[in-house]
């Protein structure tokens, strides 16, 4: 194909190279950004909301995910991020959790 520049793909970190490799991925990393940024809000963020400001925090974070999403294919640690953020905030509500039971027991 001419006009289309070519890529070298050894260059690229893991991320970029699994979509460059495989452009159907893209939607899946995508989706996958999404699900992190869902359980990170979760466990760190998110208090009892409304159905509607619910649903008005989940479609900003799906459009924020956009962003992130061409960030992670330009080399950022987006997905490494998330998931680290998602292990320190999961032990964290792990502990609270249990604290509060040890409270509650005398």
């Amino acid at each position: 194909m001419e006009g289309r520049p070519e890529i070298d793909v050894e260059s690229l970190s893991w991320l970029p190279r699994i979509v460059a490799e495989n452009p159907d991925m893209g939607i899946w990393v995508y989706l996958g950004i999404v699900a992190l940024s869902i359980v990170v809000f979760n466990l760190g963020f998110a208090r009892k909301l409304p159905v509607l400001k619910l649903v008005i925090v989940y479609i900003a974070l799906f459009i924020g995910c956009i962003v992130m999403f061409f960030l992670a294919l330009m080399g950022a640690p987006i997905v490494e991020v998330l998931l680290i953020s998602t292990a320190v905030l999961g032990v964290y509500k792990l502990r609270m959790l249990q604290r509060k039971r040890e409270e509650a027991e005398g």
